[in-house]
């Protein structure tokens, strides 16, 4: 009977407060997701860097269950919890709804190049290798490409482009919001020239380092991709050169503009497109 009534007052808790407050007041530490910050040692820059990592609600790494990771990267000015705390606290809600784990890294305004002339700035090889390493070894991880997708704002949009075309053996997608994606027209912009020197005097150099030039390197089938721009953003333009190049080239990807400009209210809304997209590709493993 007191086993009854037990069950009772159980179910009445439930209609009062909701499944999902109960679950939430019952098994917290199994409904909330993981959300971390770790170091990683980059042995090309010989110095650590800060990344926070969110592990969705069910993970246990006890278990034989692999899960893909989406590499999610901030723009200029901002910092490895940038997303978490600012442009998407709901990340950690996010990563649990479609079962992936999300990876934010400092940047510190590199445009994730390897640097030419700052040895102290090299962030396309601490990404694409050391970063990469580091994660796939602390957890269960799809540790293929297949499992793997790379996307971000602004400069980070640059970085998830830039990352995923010339490093499909590690990324099989990859995307950009608002991403600087031909760094050309802002010779004077965002400290581009302490990674690459000035464009006046290093035009060969911008012209290797920016994504739109890139393209010859995409093979088909090989990449899934999406971007997006807001039609006020001062990117759109450049967006729309990127677009109408993977459309003359026959280039798979998946390109949206919706009203918005350079801000993180922009981001906070189309991440949740791109997370689905990318939930998709990882389906398809």
């Amino acid at each position: 009977m007191k086993k009854q009534l037990n069950i009772l007052y159980l179910f009445c808790f439930v209609l009062l407060l909701g499944t999902p407050s109960c679950a939430y007041a019952v098994q917290p530490t199994e409904s909330i997701a993981f959300v971390d910050t770790v170091e990683v040692y980059s042995n090309k820059m010989g110095r650590s860097i800060k990344n926070v990592v969110i592990l969705p609600d069910g993970y246990d790494k006890t278990k034989d269950v692999k899960y893909p990771v989406l590499y999610l990267l901030h723009g200029h000015g901002g910092r490895y919890d940038t997303w978490v705390n600012g442009t998407k606290k709901t990340l950690p809600q996010d990563a649990t709804k479609w079962g992936m784990i999300v990876v934010c890294p400092d940047g510190q305004n590199s445009w994730y190049w390897d640097s030419p002339i700052n040895p102290k700035l090299q962030f396309e090889t601490y990404l694409s290798k050391e970063l990469v390493d580091y994660i796939d070894k602390q957890y269960n991880t799809l540790a293929t490409p297949k499992g793997r997708a790379i996307t971000g704002f602004s400069m980070g949009g640059h970085g998830g482009l830039w990352l995923g075309i010339n490093h499909p053996d590690v990324f099989g997608a990859c995307g950009s919001m608002s991403g600087g994606v031909d760094i050309r027209p802002f010779p004077n912009n965002w400290e581009m020239s302490k990674s690459l020197g000035t464009y006046k005097q290093n035009p060969k150099v911008w012209d290797e380092h920016t994504v739109i030039t890139q393209l010859d390197k995409i093979k088909p089938g090989a990449l899934a991709i999406i971007f997006d721009c807001g039609k006020d953003d001062f990117f759109y333009d450049v967006n729309e050169k990127l677009h109408k190049e993977m459309l003359s080239r026959n280039i798979l990807h998946d390109y949206i503009v919706r009203p918005g400009d350079h801000s993180h209210g922009y981001w906070n809304n189309a991440i949740d497109y791109q997370m689905q997209f990318f939930s998709k590709f990882f389906l398809k493993k």
